[in-house]
């Protein structure tokens, strides 16, 4: 499974590679929760996002890198 949560590398990159903005629907999907609780996240400012007029959207790179920081190590 690669970064995107099983979709192609094309849906989060540009035709020129760069990576592009995706919406609320992508990051419920690689997050695994509800769209619901997404938009909750959004409002309670939990998660990076951008808002643009009022349409969500988010860096995957950024969302990656919020996964990251809250990854716990197993206790030993």
């Amino acid at each position: 499974m690669n970064r995107s949560g099983g979709s192609s590398d094309a849906e989060s990159e540009g035709s020129d590679g760069e990576a592009k903005l995706v919406d609320i629907a992508w990051v419920a999907r690689r997050l695994g929760v509800s769209e619901r609780h997404v938009r909750r996240l959004v409002t309670e400012r939990r998660i990076p996002y951008i808002k643009w007029g009022h349409l969500l959207r988010f860096d995957p790179d950024e969302i990656e890198a919020w996964i990251d920081k809250r990854r716990r190590q197993a206790a030993s």
